[in-house]
């Protein structure tokens, strides 16, 4: 799989970016790859790479080029000791706002890039970055066409940067995909956040998974559960063909 690192300037700096294309000649519609809160790590590259094999250009960026260079992290490890300590201070130099504000110069990039077919791009999330996803769509409703978020956490808060709160702005179809033992997205905000898409109009199809836990499509974290990852992902490349096809 074709597989270039680059840095995209931004407002706050150089953001480094893997950028995963399909085999042969292109152009191809693009897709906007979110992190979860673990950091850049090979396990993304590769999901990055199942996604470009299906026909996208993939930008994978690294959402914590503000805190500066770290080791990849290994979430088994991340997971036995104390997760805040290590993990926090990498998350707190990013965010929805953050992620908006630098989704303008991936947009950007894409938009002069001759690999890339069209304007219109999909976006894609997990964990933390399930509301950067919707929170890109929301903030750029003439470029996302379809996003999706895998158990996103504070879809639906009382913060200014909730992502619900861009609901009457979003064009895209949705996809936001859920755990049912995840404390980052309970079921009350689940209805908050279906609440506000439905009030709005957006075109969105928002389902719990039985059985599945915080972070379930990610091969590396100790609660990957392959049916239902493989389920997230048809769910997902089915978005995809409809809009970006």
């Amino acid at each position: 799989m074709p597989h270039e690192q680059i840095e995209i300037p931004t407002t706050d700096g150089l953001c480094p970016v893997h950028v995963l294309t399909p085999e042969g000649a292109g152009p191809w519609p693009a897709v906007i790859f979110y992190m979860d809160g673990l950091g850049m790590r090979q396990t993304l590259v590769d999901m990055a790479a199942r996604l470009a094999g299906n026909g996208y250009l993939v930008l994978l960026p690294d959402m914590y080029y503000r805190f500066g260079p770290y080791p990849p992290l290994v979430p088994t490890e991340v997971f036995k000791g104390d997760f805040r300590a290590q993990v926090g201070p990498m998350m707190a130099t990013t965010g929805n706002a953050q992620a908006a504000q630098d989704t303008a110069a991936f947009l950007a990039w894409l938009g002069t890039n001759p690999d890339v077919r069209g304007q219109h791009v999909g976006t894609v999330g997990f964990c933390m970055g399930g509301g950067m996803a919707i929170t890109a769509a929301g903030t750029y409703p003439d470029r996302v066409v379809a996003a999706a978020s895998f158990h996103g956490g504070r879809l639906a808060t009382d913060e200014p940067t909730s992502p619900h709160l861009l609901a009457p702005q979003i064009t895209a179809e949705l996809l936001i995909a859920g755990a049912d033992n995840d404390a980052s997205y309970p079921p009350e905000m689940a209805e908050r956040l279906t609440a506000a898409l439905t009030e709005a109009g957006v075109r969105f199809h928002a389902e719990i998974y039985a059985g599945a836990a915080h972070g379930w499509m990610k091969k590396d974290f100790p609660v990957y559960d392959e049916a239902a990852a493989e389920r997230g992902w048809a769910e997902m490349l089915a978005l995809f063909a409809r809009n970006l096809g």
